[in-house]
């Protein structure tokens, strides 16, 4: 069954001749449209559309978090990448100011810290240095849906109230989210008109307005009046600089992805390469085959373990080379391989628990963002994604923008695989799924999603890519977690009980996610049929809208 844009459910394929966007609300979608429709690029298009989705999908981004984009220029036929966390200050110890609070962003100790603000300096990198149209049309749309309002969604809702506990701390939060003692309810009109005064001057001063001028100011005093020494000059420390993206090949394929110490790139050439040395498309899907997705809990979970090792390359040494060997793959892969079970686990999966599908609470919830995908008419390619994560001051909310902190911590093995330094460059290794397919030196496929990233991305790219599926039915099929340290893999339902049981021989038991969990992400894709027309399709697991010039 197909939903219409905007509702959780799978949604139906756009097709477009000459443009295409996709993206995780509607309005969003339909902001980046306009631009192009009125002859913008991809660039401009971007900019416009994170505009919006900070603006209404707080519960999920921001205009202080993280920015990560992968960018195809057909002029020069490259692949540039642009990494804008939410930067540690060097020097500075961390500060948080928020408790541990349960199901919230700060679910997991060490708890949030705050950092510097990623989101204005990208979208400063991106204007300059490629967009084509004025800085202060490329507002408007945000400006005129936080002065009018939006219609608070379903979907909006309920995650903004799973999280509300997060911004009860401070008086900030309280006030933004909850102006009449309540949150807004799906459907009535959320006007915010402090944010929409911090958007009206950021398009008069552009983006200095965050980085030196009026924003940027009250930002530094709200942090010192908190205990938090930043200074002015550190919200400009840094401005993020294009760079090339990283390539690599997976058999016939062409990927390209988020290089160091973005973990994407790394984290599919190894977990693609190890599938393909276990033979994965000899066995079938993994969510019809049980050793193949035996075969994927193992290979995700030793993922993580790997990119424990990646770090600011300024810092540190770069293991990438070494884990995207192929020689590499093949040693795991004969590891993996050499464990298997001899004997029908069954019983002892029977006898150690009440049910082979686990009854336990599904995955913690985490860090959220907003994927956007664009092709425009020149033949630019644009896969971005816009978090909460990495944004500014744990909690608090500054001239009407809600500021979450980041999860740094230092650890090779992280809950969330977020980890940085407090002495050196500041660079934070995130999560973030930017992804594109070339052929012939062109993109013809640009994926990407929030949620369970280092997980999720790799499991749909071997649909696409090793059982032929479209993107779209690769997207739909249930997906899962890393297998963890008990044999236990949190998975969505919609499998088999024949499946299940043959999970159950290989000593897994499954625990179920439920039919669709959103914490498994939004793929949002544009890509070129076999006809050379556009498509584009927005995530079953969100609301979303993608359509087409």
């Amino acid at each position: 069954m197909l939903h219409p844009p905007g509702v959780v459910g799978r949604k139906a394929v756009a097709f477009g001749d000459s443009a295409m966007v996709s993206t995780q609300h509607p309005l969003v979608t339909d902001a980046a449209v306009d631009v192009l429709r009125e002859g913008g690029n991809a660039i401009d298009a971007l900019i416009v559309a994170c505009m919006v989705q900070a603006t209404v999908s707080q519960e999920l981004t921001n205009h202080a978090g993280t920015v990560t984009v992968l960018h195809y220029e057909r002029r020069s036929g490259t692949v540039r990448q642009l990494n804008s966390p939410g930067r540690i200050v060097p020097g500075l110890a961390p500060f948080r100011p928020v408790p541990i609070v349960p199901a919230t962003y700060s679910a997991h100790p060490p708890g949030a810290n705050a950092v510097v603000p990623g989101f204005m300096p990208a979208m400063k990198t991106c204007w300059e240095q490629g967009a084509t149209l004025p800085w202060a049309r490329l507002v408007e749309p945000a400006i005129a849906l936080a002065e009018d309002g939006h219609r608070v969604t379903s979907f909006e809702h309920y995650v903004m109230a799973t999280t509300l506990s997060y911004f009860q701390h401070s008086p900030s939060g309280r006030a933004h989210f909850t102006p009449d003692g309540r949150l807004p309810q799906v459907g009535e009109l959320w006007r915010q008109l402090e944010l929409a005064r911090t958007l009206s001057a950021l398009a008069v001063e552009g983006p200095e307005h965050f980085l030196t001028g009026g924003w940027a100011r009250d930002f530094v005093a709200r942090g010192n009046s908190m205990g938090w020494p930043v200074r002015l000059d550190d919200l400009s420390a840094h401005a993020p600089q294009w760079s090339r993206a990283r390539l690599f090949q997976h058999r016939a394929h062409t990927i390209a992805s988020l290089a160091a110490p973005q973990i994407q790139a790394v984290s599919l050439s190894f977990v693609l390469g190890v599938l393909d040395r276990l033979g994965i498309r000899d066995l079938g899907h993994y969510s019809e085959d049980p050793l193949a997705c035996y075969y994927l809990g193992h290979v995700l979970r030793r993922a993580r373990i790997e990119l424990g090792h990646l770090n600011d390359p300024r810092c540190f040494e770069d293991p990438s080379d070494t884990i995207m060997d192929g020689d590499f793959h093949a040693h795991v892969a004969r590891i993996i391989a050499a464990s298997r079970p001899r004997v029908d686990l069954s019983e002892h999966v029977e006898l150690t628990g009440r049910h082979r599908r686990h009854p336990e609470t599904p995955i913690p919830p985490g860090t959220d963002s907003c994927e956007i995908s664009i092709v425009d008419a020149n033949g630019d390619w644009v896969q971005a994604m816009t978090t909460l994560s990495g944004s500014g001051i744990p909690g608090e909310v500054v001239g009407g923008v809600p500021m979450t902190g980041s999860l740094t911590d230092t650890s090779l093995n992280p809950i969330q695989n977020i980890s940085g330094w407090y002495a050196g460059g500041g660079d934070v290794r995130t999560v973030m799924g930017n992804t594109m397919v070339l052929r012939d030196g062109e993109p013809w496929l640009a994926i990407g999603t929030p949620g369970k990233v280092e997980a999720t991305v790799p499991q749909v790219l071997s649909s696409i890519l090793d059982f032929g599926l479209e993107p779209d039915e690769a997207e739909a099929r249930p997906l899962m977690m890393p297998m963890d340290d008990q044999y236990t893999m949190a998975m969505e339902s919609r499998v088999s009980d024949e499946f299940v049981s043959g999970l159950s021989a290989l000593g897994v038991r499954m625990r179920p996610l439920g039919a669709s969990d959103w914490h498994m992400g939004s793929f949002e894709m544009c890509w070129r049929g076999t006809d050379g027309r556009l498509r584009g399709a927005s995530g079953s697991r969100r609301e979303g809208k993608s359509a087409g010039l």
